[in-house]
């Protein structure tokens, strides 16, 4: 088992919220640490590693959003 660190970033760049995560390896702390990513930036850590960073989707008009 692993251990890792997901931290939700705000907008502020501070950090909002640790979950610990206890899983039996990376890809599977990574795909936990995409699903909390919910309007704001997620990182993933392994001690001091960062392992990566999931960013939020943005929605623009220009994809088709837009209503007229």
């Amino acid at each position: 088992m692993g251990e890792y660190r997901a931290y939700v970033i705000g907008a502020d760049g501070h950090i909002q919220l640790r979950v610990d995560l206890v899983v039996p390896d990376e890809a599977t702390a990574r795909k936990s640490a995409k699903q909390l990513v919910n309007g704001h930036a997620v990182e993933l850590w392994a001690g001091a590693t960062k392992i990566e960073r999931f960013e939020p989707e943005q929605f623009s008009r220009a994809s088709g959003n837009q209503q007229t």
